[in-house]
Protein backbone atom coordinates (compact mmCIF):
# COMPACT_ATOMS: atom_id res chain seq x y z
CA UNK A 1 0.00 0.00 0.00
CA UNK A 2 1.23 3.02 -0.81
CA UNK A 3 -0.61 6.78 0.89
CA UNK A 4 -0.11 10.14 0.77
CA UNK A 5 -1.09 12.53 3.92
CA UNK A 6 -2.22 16.02 3.20
CA UNK A 7 -1.67 18.56 5.49
CA UNK A 8 -2.67 22.07 6.32
CA UNK A 9 0.66 23.32 7.85
CA UNK A 10 3.94 21.66 9.57
CA UNK A 11 5.02 23.75 11.96
CA UNK A 12 4.85 22.94 15.83
CA UNK A 13 2.12 21.46 16.73
CA UNK A 14 -0.34 18.45 18.18
CA UNK A 15 -1.52 17.57 15.13
CA UNK A 16 1.40 18.00 12.93
CA UNK A 17 3.75 16.11 15.66
CA UNK A 18 1.31 13.48 15.91
CA UNK A 19 1.00 12.55 12.15
CA UNK A 20 5.15 12.41 12.37
CA UNK A 21 4.60 10.01 15.31
CA UNK A 22 2.17 7.56 13.47
CA UNK A 23 4.21 7.35 10.19
CA UNK A 24 6.89 6.09 12.12
CA UNK A 25 4.74 3.56 13.17
CA UNK A 26 2.52 2.90 9.96
CA UNK A 27 3.79 0.00 8.16
CA UNK A 28 2.65 1.95 5.14
CA UNK A 29 4.80 3.57 2.55
CA UNK A 30 3.75 7.43 3.02
CA UNK A 31 4.52 10.91 1.63
CA UNK A 32 3.36 14.03 2.79
CA UNK A 33 2.06 17.26 1.29
CA UNK A 34 1.90 20.31 3.12
CA UNK A 35 -0.24 22.91 1.50
CA UNK A 36 1.16 25.70 3.18
CA UNK A 37 4.03 26.52 6.42
CA UNK A 38 6.63 23.65 5.85
CA UNK A 39 7.99 24.41 9.59
CA UNK A 40 10.13 22.23 12.05
CA UNK A 41 8.21 19.17 11.32
CA UNK A 42 8.40 19.02 7.43
CA UNK A 43 12.22 19.04 8.83
CA UNK A 44 12.06 16.03 11.36
CA UNK A 45 9.64 14.06 8.54
CA UNK A 46 12.49 14.55 6.00
CA UNK A 47 15.20 13.36 8.22
CA UNK A 48 12.76 10.20 9.27
CA UNK A 49 12.87 9.39 5.27
CA UNK A 50 9.46 10.83 4.33
CA UNK A 51 9.46 12.56 1.11
CA UNK A 52 7.62 16.10 2.00
CA UNK A 53 6.34 18.07 -0.66
CA UNK A 54 5.01 22.27 -0.25
CA UNK A 55 2.38 22.94 -1.94
CA UNK A 56 2.68 26.84 -1.36
CA UNK A 57 -0.92 27.54 -0.98
CA UNK A 58 -0.78 31.07 -0.08
CA UNK A 59 -4.53 31.11 1.33
CA UNK A 60 -8.02 29.96 2.13
CA UNK A 61 -9.30 30.75 -0.82
CA UNK A 62 -6.23 29.99 -3.54
CA UNK A 63 -7.78 27.65 -5.76
CA UNK A 64 -4.55 27.38 -7.28
CA UNK A 65 -3.68 24.87 -5.21
CA UNK A 66 -6.41 22.33 -6.61
CA UNK A 67 -4.73 21.24 -9.85
CA UNK A 68 -1.18 20.94 -8.43
CA UNK A 69 -2.46 18.97 -5.65
CA UNK A 70 -4.30 16.45 -8.23
CA UNK A 71 -1.01 16.07 -10.31
CA UNK A 72 0.99 15.45 -7.30
CA UNK A 73 -1.41 12.65 -6.56
CA UNK A 74 -2.11 10.83 -9.70
CA UNK A 75 1.85 11.25 -10.49
CA UNK A 76 2.77 9.95 -7.11
CA UNK A 77 -0.49 6.45 -7.75
CA UNK A 78 -1.61 6.24 -4.44
CA UNK A 79 -3.79 3.95 -3.60
CA UNK A 80 -5.13 6.03 -0.41
CA UNK A 81 -5.20 9.59 0.35
CA UNK A 82 -5.29 10.57 4.02
CA UNK A 83 -6.18 14.41 5.20
CA UNK A 84 -5.34 16.20 8.63
CA UNK A 85 -6.65 19.34 9.69
CA UNK A 86 -9.67 21.50 7.61
CA UNK A 87 -8.38 23.09 4.96
CA UNK A 88 -6.32 20.31 3.83
CA UNK A 89 -9.23 18.02 4.46
CA UNK A 90 -11.23 20.16 2.20
CA UNK A 91 -9.19 20.61 -0.75
CA UNK A 92 -7.40 17.05 -0.21
CA UNK A 93 -10.66 15.44 -0.66
CA UNK A 94 -11.74 17.01 -3.46
CA UNK A 95 -8.32 16.42 -5.40
CA UNK A 96 -8.45 12.69 -4.40
CA UNK A 97 -11.31 12.27 -6.07
CA UNK A 98 -10.41 14.05 -9.14
CA UNK A 99 -7.51 12.10 -9.53
CA UNK A 100 -9.00 8.89 -9.35
CA UNK A 101 -8.49 8.09 -5.73
CA UNK A 102 -10.56 5.57 -4.03
CA UNK A 103 -9.95 5.17 -0.56
CA UNK A 104 -9.59 8.69 1.18
CA UNK A 105 -9.74 8.95 4.83
CA UNK A 106 -9.85 12.14 6.84
CA UNK A 107 -8.96 12.73 10.54
CA UNK A 108 -10.63 14.82 12.46
CA UNK A 109 -8.02 16.32 15.18
CA UNK A 110 -9.05 19.65 16.79
CA UNK A 111 -13.16 20.04 16.38
CA UNK A 112 -14.46 21.66 19.66
CA UNK A 113 -17.68 22.58 20.72
CA UNK A 114 -17.68 25.71 19.15
CA UNK A 115 -14.53 26.05 17.02
CA UNK A 116 -12.06 24.43 14.69
CA UNK A 117 -8.56 25.17 14.55
CA UNK A 118 -9.36 28.84 16.67
CA UNK A 119 -11.35 29.23 13.64
CA UNK A 120 -15.95 30.06 14.96
CA UNK A 121 -17.57 26.75 13.98
CA UNK A 122 -20.22 29.48 11.36
CA UNK A 123 -22.49 27.87 9.43
CA UNK A 124 -20.64 28.76 6.03
CA UNK A 125 -17.53 26.39 7.98
CA UNK A 126 -19.50 23.54 8.67
CA UNK A 127 -21.64 23.61 5.38
CA UNK A 128 -18.02 23.38 3.56
CA UNK A 129 -16.95 20.90 6.02
CA UNK A 130 -19.69 18.68 5.43
CA UNK A 131 -20.04 19.00 1.35
CA UNK A 132 -16.22 17.61 1.30
CA UNK A 133 -16.41 15.17 3.96
CA UNK A 134 -19.24 12.88 2.03
CA UNK A 135 -16.37 12.70 -0.60
CA UNK A 136 -14.14 10.84 1.15
CA UNK A 137 -14.41 7.32 2.74
CA UNK A 138 -14.43 7.47 6.08
CA UNK A 139 -14.05 10.12 8.94
CA UNK A 140 -11.97 9.40 12.26
CA UNK A 141 -12.32 10.85 15.30
CA UNK A 142 -9.62 11.25 17.55
CA UNK A 143 -12.01 10.68 20.80
CA UNK A 144 -15.54 9.64 21.05
CA UNK A 145 -16.45 13.20 22.47
CA UNK A 146 -15.10 14.12 18.96
CA UNK A 147 -16.79 11.11 17.18
CA UNK A 148 -20.22 12.94 19.06
CA UNK A 149 -19.42 16.04 17.74
CA UNK A 150 -19.07 14.79 13.99
CA UNK A 151 -22.89 13.32 14.59
CA UNK A 152 -24.59 16.37 15.46
CA UNK A 153 -22.51 18.24 12.93
CA UNK A 154 -24.56 15.94 10.73
CA UNK A 155 -21.81 13.19 9.81
CA UNK A 156 -23.56 9.77 9.20
CA UNK A 157 -22.55 7.50 11.83
CA UNK A 158 -21.47 4.63 9.94
CA UNK A 159 -19.02 6.86 8.47
CA UNK A 160 -16.94 7.77 11.50
CA UNK A 161 -14.49 5.95 13.36
CA UNK A 162 -12.73 6.39 15.78
CA UNK A 163 -8.81 6.29 16.37
CA UNK A 164 -7.23 8.19 19.56
CA UNK A 165 -4.09 10.09 19.34
CA UNK A 166 -1.12 7.81 20.60
CA UNK A 167 1.80 8.72 22.35
CA UNK A 168 5.52 7.13 22.90
CA UNK A 169 5.04 5.49 26.60
CA UNK A 170 9.05 5.09 26.93
CA UNK A 171 9.88 8.53 25.52
CA UNK A 172 8.00 9.80 28.36
CA UNK A 173 9.34 6.94 31.41
CA UNK A 174 9.93 9.02 34.30
CA UNK A 175 14.00 9.29 35.36
CA UNK A 176 14.90 10.64 38.08
CA UNK A 177 18.76 12.00 37.15
CA UNK A 178 17.01 13.62 34.58
CA UNK A 179 14.43 15.66 36.54
CA UNK A 180 17.24 16.78 38.83
CA UNK A 181 19.46 17.79 35.86
CA UNK A 182 16.66 19.72 33.90
CA UNK A 183 15.47 21.52 37.22
CA UNK A 184 19.41 22.91 37.10
CA UNK A 185 19.57 24.17 33.84
CA UNK A 186 15.99 25.95 33.90
CA UNK A 187 17.45 27.59 37.60
CA UNK A 188 14.72 26.53 39.55
CA UNK A 189 15.52 26.84 43.27
CA UNK A 190 15.72 23.49 45.50
CA UNK A 191 12.54 22.59 46.71
CA UNK A 192 10.55 24.62 44.45
CA UNK A 193 7.16 23.17 43.36
CA UNK A 194 6.38 23.26 39.74
CA UNK A 195 3.13 23.77 38.10
CA UNK A 196 3.40 22.79 34.31
CA UNK A 197 1.40 23.80 30.86
CA UNK A 198 2.06 22.32 27.96
CA UNK A 199 0.73 23.46 24.57
CA UNK A 200 0.10 27.00 22.43
CA UNK A 201 0.33 30.06 23.78
CA UNK A 202 -3.56 30.84 22.96
CA UNK A 203 -6.63 32.26 24.26
CA UNK A 204 -8.40 28.89 24.16
CA UNK A 205 -6.05 27.65 26.24
CA UNK A 206 -6.84 30.14 29.39
CA UNK A 207 -2.86 29.58 30.63
CA UNK A 208 -3.74 33.30 31.71
CA UNK A 209 -5.71 31.38 34.78
CA UNK A 210 -2.85 29.68 36.19
CA UNK A 211 -0.72 33.01 35.82
CA UNK A 212 -3.18 34.14 38.51
CA UNK A 213 -3.67 31.31 40.50
CA UNK A 214 0.09 31.55 41.28
CA UNK A 215 -0.25 34.77 43.34
CA UNK A 216 -2.69 33.27 45.21
CA UNK A 217 -0.26 30.68 45.82
CA UNK A 218 2.90 30.11 48.15
CA UNK A 219 6.47 31.92 46.96
CA UNK A 220 8.18 28.41 46.37
CA UNK A 221 5.52 27.40 43.69
CA UNK A 222 6.75 28.03 40.02
CA UNK A 223 4.87 27.99 36.56
CA UNK A 224 6.74 26.70 33.80
CA UNK A 225 4.24 27.05 30.30
CA UNK A 226 6.10 24.77 27.72
CA UNK A 227 4.89 25.94 24.04
CA UNK A 228 4.93 28.83 22.02
CA UNK A 229 2.26 31.56 20.44
CA UNK A 230 0.67 34.58 19.83
CA UNK A 231 -0.28 35.16 23.63
CA UNK A 232 3.48 34.78 24.83
CA UNK A 233 4.36 38.43 25.10
CA UNK A 234 0.03 38.90 27.13
CA UNK A 235 1.35 36.48 29.66
CA UNK A 236 4.37 37.89 30.67
CA UNK A 237 2.48 41.16 31.08
CA UNK A 238 0.11 39.47 33.19
CA UNK A 239 2.82 37.96 34.90
CA UNK A 240 4.15 41.18 35.70
CA UNK A 241 1.13 42.38 36.39
CA UNK A 242 0.28 39.78 38.91
CA UNK A 243 3.87 39.92 40.63
CA UNK A 244 4.53 36.53 39.63
CA UNK A 245 6.94 37.31 36.63
CA UNK A 246 10.43 36.00 38.62
CA UNK A 247 8.27 33.00 39.05
CA UNK A 248 6.87 32.27 35.71
CA UNK A 249 9.11 30.46 32.95
CA UNK A 250 8.33 30.19 29.36
CA UNK A 251 10.39 27.97 27.31
CA UNK A 252 9.10 29.25 24.06
CA UNK A 253 8.04 26.84 20.95
CA UNK A 254 9.66 23.25 21.42
CA UNK A 255 10.84 21.46 18.13
CA UNK A 256 9.26 18.82 16.84
CA UNK A 257 10.22 14.83 18.41
CA UNK A 258 13.68 14.14 17.02
CA UNK A 259 14.79 17.55 16.44
CA UNK A 260 17.61 19.40 18.36
CA UNK A 261 15.98 20.37 21.59
CA UNK A 262 12.85 18.11 21.86
CA UNK A 263 12.99 18.33 25.34
CA UNK A 264 9.61 17.77 26.65
CA UNK A 265 10.10 14.44 28.37
CA UNK A 266 12.49 16.53 30.27
CA UNK A 267 10.43 19.19 30.81
CA UNK A 268 7.76 16.88 31.94
CA UNK A 269 10.03 15.19 34.39
CA UNK A 270 11.15 18.69 36.28
CA UNK A 271 7.21 19.29 37.21
CA UNK A 272 5.23 18.29 40.06
CA UNK A 273 1.78 18.70 38.07
CA UNK A 274 0.44 19.38 35.51
CA UNK A 275 -2.77 21.94 34.88
CA UNK A 276 -4.75 21.90 31.98
CA UNK A 277 -6.82 25.03 31.85
CA UNK A 278 -8.73 25.07 28.35
CA UNK A 279 -12.56 24.30 28.72
CA UNK A 280 -12.78 22.70 25.09
CA UNK A 281 -10.11 20.33 23.66
CA UNK A 282 -10.81 17.77 21.05
CA UNK A 283 -8.73 15.41 22.77
CA UNK A 284 -5.90 15.89 25.42
CA UNK A 285 -2.68 15.09 24.24
CA UNK A 286 -0.18 17.05 26.93
CA UNK A 287 -3.08 15.51 29.69
CA UNK A 288 -1.74 11.76 28.23
CA UNK A 289 1.81 12.78 27.98
CA UNK A 290 1.76 13.85 31.55
CA UNK A 291 0.55 10.69 32.85
CA UNK A 292 2.87 8.81 31.12
CA UNK A 293 5.10 10.75 32.61
CA UNK A 294 3.98 9.86 36.62
CA UNK A 295 2.46 13.03 36.69
CA UNK A 296 -0.94 13.98 38.64
CA UNK A 297 -2.64 16.35 36.33
CA UNK A 298 -5.30 18.66 37.10
CA UNK A 299 -7.80 19.43 33.97
CA UNK A 300 -10.97 21.50 33.17
CA UNK A 301 -11.39 19.70 29.61
CA UNK A 302 -10.25 16.57 28.73
CA UNK A 303 -11.84 13.86 26.06
CA UNK A 304 -8.73 11.98 26.55
CA UNK A 305 -9.61 11.11 30.09
CA UNK A 306 -13.11 11.61 30.22
CA UNK A 307 -13.69 9.23 27.47
CA UNK A 308 -12.21 5.97 29.56
CA UNK A 309 -13.75 4.18 32.59
CA UNK A 310 -13.67 5.69 35.61
CA UNK A 311 -10.74 4.94 37.68
CA UNK A 312 -8.36 4.57 33.83
CA UNK A 313 -6.75 7.94 35.25
CA UNK A 314 -6.15 7.46 39.25
CA UNK A 315 -3.89 10.84 39.02
CA UNK A 316 -6.26 13.03 36.79
CA UNK A 317 -8.74 15.47 38.56
CA UNK A 318 -11.34 17.58 36.72
CA UNK A 319 -11.47 21.47 38.37
CA UNK A 320 -14.25 23.87 37.64
CA UNK A 321 -11.66 26.39 35.44
CA UNK A 322 -11.54 29.61 37.59
CA UNK A 323 -8.17 30.37 39.07
CA UNK A 324 -9.86 30.19 42.80
CA UNK A 325 -10.67 26.46 41.80
CA UNK A 326 -7.22 26.05 40.43
CA UNK A 327 -5.53 27.85 43.80
CA UNK A 328 -7.40 25.01 45.97
CA UNK A 329 -6.96 21.78 43.38
CA UNK A 330 -3.28 22.87 43.57
CA UNK A 331 -2.88 23.29 47.20
CA UNK A 332 -4.73 19.85 47.34
CA UNK A 333 -2.14 18.19 44.69
CA UNK A 334 0.81 19.81 46.82
CA UNK A 335 -0.46 18.36 50.45
CA UNK A 336 -1.26 14.85 48.57
CA UNK A 337 2.24 14.62 47.92
CA UNK A 338 4.28 13.18 44.48
CA UNK A 339 3.39 9.42 44.34
CA UNK A 340 5.40 6.98 42.45
CA UNK A 341 5.15 8.60 39.22
CA UNK A 342 3.48 5.20 38.31
CA UNK A 343 1.96 4.93 34.64
CA UNK A 344 -1.78 4.77 34.67
CA UNK A 345 -3.78 2.35 32.23
CA UNK A 346 -4.86 5.77 31.00
CA UNK A 347 -1.52 6.37 29.07
CA UNK A 348 -1.37 2.81 27.92
CA UNK A 349 -4.45 2.81 26.53
CA UNK A 350 -3.23 5.49 23.95
CA UNK A 351 -0.24 3.96 22.86
CA UNK A 352 0.74 4.87 19.76
CA UNK A 353 1.68 0.77 18.45
CA UNK A 354 -2.11 0.59 19.21
CA UNK A 355 -3.70 3.35 17.50
CA UNK A 356 -1.51 2.88 14.41
CA UNK A 357 -2.98 -0.67 13.93
CA UNK A 358 -6.63 0.92 14.81
CA UNK A 359 -5.68 3.22 11.67
CA UNK A 360 -4.56 -0.04 9.33
CA UNK A 361 -8.05 -1.19 10.30
CA UNK A 362 -9.69 1.77 8.94
CA UNK A 363 -7.44 1.80 5.85
CA UNK A 364 -7.95 -1.82 4.94
CA UNK A 365 -11.64 -1.05 5.32
CA UNK A 366 -11.62 1.79 3.21
CA UNK A 367 -9.59 -0.03 0.22
CA UNK A 368 -12.19 -2.60 -0.11
CA UNK A 369 -15.30 -0.29 0.06
CA UNK A 370 -16.48 -0.24 -3.49
CA UNK A 371 -16.42 3.17 -4.98
CA UNK A 372 -20.04 2.90 -6.00
CA UNK A 373 -20.76 3.23 -2.80
CA UNK A 374 -19.63 7.54 -2.54
CA UNK A 375 -20.95 10.75 -4.36
CA UNK A 376 -19.57 11.78 -7.53
CA UNK A 377 -17.97 14.70 -8.62
CA UNK A 378 -18.72 14.45 -12.47
CA UNK A 379 -15.39 15.83 -13.06
CA UNK A 380 -12.63 13.30 -14.54
CA UNK A 381 -9.69 15.86 -15.51
CA UNK A 382 -8.04 19.15 -14.59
Amino acid sequence: MKALHIITGLGVGGAEQQLRLLLRHLPVECDVVTLTAPGPVADGLTADGVRVTHVGMSGNRDLTALPRLVRLIRAGRYDLVHTHLYRACVYGRVAARLAGVRAVVATEHSLGASQMEGRRLSAGVRALYLASERLGSATVAVSPTVAERLRGWGVPGPRIEVVPNGIDLARFRFDPALRERTRRRLGLPEGAYVVGGVGRLTASKRFDVLVRALAELPDDVWLLLVGGGPEESVLRRAAHRAGTADRVLLTGERPADGSPGADLPSLLSAMDVLASPSGEEAFGLAVVEALAAGLPVLYVACPAVEDLAPGTAPGARRVPGGEGSFVRALLDARAEGSGSRAVPAAAHHYCITRSAAQLMDVYAAALTRTPSGSPSLGVSSV
